[in-house]
């Protein structure tokens, strides 16, 4: 197993020129899926993030047919796909997962019929279920960076909005917050986020990179500024170190990230201060203090919608 230091010097290697591309690739979608990943893990969203993850899939693959910008194609596939979902759903009388698991699924569906029509089918289609190091090209970390750039923009502009819809959406709707809309760009950086992930960890496993940082991070703390600001840290590291791990032991780099994230979320469900397994059982154990409830609530889920709004400058 390569040391440290060796890895490093491989980093360093301009002969290993898709190395540093990957890592910082990886490292920065880790972060933007770590904050994006908070409203998604609040909100109870994890199908549609694994629904998003199947929508993009048609864009990247004309992208793919017509040598375009595959970050661009999974874009506007993901985008437009959310959308018709935002807006079929607005329809009570069928439930909203439904209408993603039907938009969805044919849209990945239809991503398998458009690349199956290009020369190299089953090599290309394995690179976009799983991932690849290689053959980043230097355009992607400038798409990257900049996309990653605008959605935090968006999110710290419009951060107490996105809390309020997803804490309590009646009250929110009742003080005047367009909660339609707000489902629409959310859902929409969700798309994005989970795109310009796909290129190292590849269209199946890329949902763990939204969820799993920022699961952990919900165990760790009970304020949501500290969960958005551990989940990247989460994910950031989990890339960095599941990348280092993955080319020392010849592994799938995807699949190595994931495992390490999920590994992170572990020891948080296990040994975390307040909410780990640990410590609920020393809890149990521990004579109760008169006065107190063994009924804890939540801070963060506590918190009501018309509060949140009522603060917004």
């Amino acid at each position: 197993m390569l040391s440290p230091l060796d890895f490093l010097k491989d980093l360093l290697n301009p002969d290993l020129g898709f190395l540093p591309k990957a890592l910082v690739i990886a490292v920065m979608s880790s972060i933007v899926c770590g904050v994006i990943g908070c409203y998604v893990v609040l909100r109870g969203m994890a199908f549609i993030g694994d629904a998003v993850a199947h929508a993009v899939f048609p864009g990247l693959a004309v992208a793919f047919v017509i040598q375009g910008n595959l970050v661009l194609g999974g874009a506007v596939a993901g985008v437009l796909t959310a959308i018709l979902v935002a807006v079929f759903s607005q329809n009570r009388r069928i439930k909203e997962d439904s209408i993603i698991g039907v938009f969805f699924v044919a849209a990945f569906a239809l991503g398998i019929v458009v690349i199956s029509r290009a020369p190299g089918y089953a090599g290309s289609l394995q690179q976009f279920l799983f991932g690849s190091i290689t053959g980043i090209p230097d355009e992607d970390i400038y798409t990257v960076a900049i996309t990653g750039m605008i959605l935090m923009l968006v999110v710290f502009l419009f951060h107490k909005e996105f809390v309020a819809v997803t804490l309590d959406r009646e009250t929110a709707r009742s003080t005047g917050v367009p909660v339609f809309a707000l489902d629409l760009v959310l859902y929409v950086m969700v798309a994005v986020a989970i795109v310009i992930s796909i290129q190292t960890i590849g269209n199946i496993l890329v949902l763990a990179l939204l969820i799993t940082p920022a699961a952990a991070a919900r165990l760790l703390t009970d304020r949501l500024g500290v969960m958005m600001l551990l989940a990247p840290v989460i994910g950031g590291s989990s890339a960095l170190l599941g990348l280092y791990l993955s080319w020392s032991l010849d592994l799938p780099v995807g699949g190595v990230i994931v495992l390490v994230a999920t590994a992170v979320f572990l020891i948080a469900w296990f040994f975390a201060p307040r909410h780990g397994l640990l410590m609920a059982y020393l809890r149990r154990r521990a004579v109760p203090i008169e006065g107190e409830s063994d009924d804890e609530r939540d801070p963060l889920t506590d918190a009501s919608a018309r509060d949140l709004i009522g603060t917004r400058s």
